[in-house]
């Protein structure tokens, strides 16, 4: 396929991954940004984009860009690049509801010669496996003769605005030899870090979920180290910068383990591999500790407060951020949820306030904390908010014996009364 201003190209998903990309491809292509999400669309197209990945300049300039939830829109497109979900059920199976959805959208609209590229990321082998099948059962076309399929996943970090999705290196792969090289060549016309070809869609998608299980795993480590040297009385905190002083320490830090993202990837990894026979042991259990972390925080809250001698019934707690990580809205997967379950299973008073999250179906969130109220202060996630308010200003809205919990250690030791 030949790439020249004329190409039109439809992204389906305007969340985190899908809308910055579709903006970018806008610059050089005819795009059409899908989302079968009418109000999200709506959002949109007024200038205003809740997860903050754009601004409403940007969405405001004139641009060679449509957004669209209406499927007829996306008839006579030539690449189409899904960036559906993948989350996991409540038994942590993969969930590829999202994809397949999206997946017999495209069937719908696929013509010949067209390319479905997928940013989803998967275990390996679940594009030929799991999609193609569907595009050619629903399209009635042939796979890589009358269509072809490219895999680049998506390397979008919510909240981070150092690393968009233009300064990223992007792994890129085709289903032969010619899609690879279009679907890379149409990466690195508008990504200035450059794109990395894989030999075959299943290497990307292996690439992709264990970036993120690398970093679960080596969390679950410090996580588990944290557990241990409190048990000690050891400083955490200061065990790791001493040992960060050996060049090759990997500087990982304890803490909450939530989001789309590293909370999620690694179950699409064991899945397979138990798929093909084999039980993944040390995933399995960095998935364990991890996934514990929030329960384990509020556990040790409750008995700071019973040391204290202060009353857990009824008593009233404060847990300051929701969204699973600093500096952004996505409450996905956040394990903050724990901390607040784990507490009002003791019949504590928990309120939350997070001023990046417009809207939460799972909490209802107070708008404002009230000064002197609280018999106990979670700070959970690092926003900037926090961080300007320093540890007298939080302190400030507890009562006068009202004990601090740090998660994220974003204050000095000794100026708070507890920290992972």
């Amino acid at each position: 396929m030949l790439l020249n201003q004329d190409i039109r190209i439809a992204v389906l998903g305007l969340g985190y991954v899908g809308l910055p990309l579709a903006y970018a491809l806008a610059s050089r292509y005819q795009v059409t940004g899908f989302d079968i999400n009418a109000e999200r669309v709506e959002q949109i197209n007024a200038g205003h984009d809740s997860n903050g990945a754009l601004n409403s300049e940007a969405l405001a300039e004139s641009r060679n860009i449509r957004y669209s939830s209406h499927v007829d829109d996306l008839a006579n497109h030539d690449i189409f690049i899904i960036t559906a979900p993948t989350p996991v059920d409540d038994q942590n199976q993969p969930d590829l509801g999202p994809v397949k959805s999206a997946t017999r959208l495209v069937a719908q609209h696929l013509n010949k010669g067209g390319i479905v590229i997928f940013e989803s990321t998967v275990y390996p082998g679940a594009t030929e496996e799991e999609c193609v099948p569907l595009l050619t059962a629903e399209s009635g076309l042939e796979f890589n003769q009358d269509y072809f399929v490219g895999y680049s996943p998506e390397r979008v970090n919510p909240g981070d605005s150092a690393h968009s999705i233009l300064n990223t290196v992007k792994v890129t792969s085709g289903s032969t030899a010619e899609t690879a090289e279009t679907v890379d060549a149409l990466y690195a016309s508008i990504i200035s870090a450059g794109t990395f070809r894989a030999s075959s869609i299943k290497v990307a998608e292996a690439a992709k979920v264990i970036e993120n299980t690398q970093r679960d795993i080596n969390i679950a480590l410090v996580n588990e180290l944290a557990i241990l040297f409190n048990k000690l009385q050891i400083d955490t905190r200061e065990v790791l910068k001493a040992a960060g002083s050996k060049w090759n320490f990997l500087p990982f830090t304890p803490g909450l383990v939530g989001g789309h993202c590293i909370g999620v990837d690694p179950y699409y990894l064991t899945y397979k591999a138990q798929q093909v026979g084999y039980h993944p042991e040390v995933i399995l259990a960095g998935r364990r500790i991890n996934d514990n972390m929030g329960n384990y925080v509020a556990e040790r809250l409750i008995r700071l407060m019973l040391s204290r001698r202060l009353h857990v019934l009824d008593a009233r707690i404060l847990v300051l951020g929701y969204a699973f990580k600093e500096n952004c809205p996505d409450t996905r997967n956040t394990k903050v949820a724990d901390i607040v379950r784990t507490l009002r299973d003791y019949h504590a008073n928990v309120e939350v306030f997070d001023p990046w999250v417009e809207d939460c179906e799972a909490e209802q969130l107070i708008e404002q904390p009230q000064e002197g109220s609280y018999d106990a202060i979670v700070v959970a996630v690092a926003h900037q908010q926090f961080v300007q308010m320093g540890v007298e200003g939080i302190r400030k809205l507890g009562k006068d014996k009202a004990v601090l919990f740090d998660v994220k250690h974003l204050f000095p030791r000794e100026e708070v009364d507890d920290c992972l």
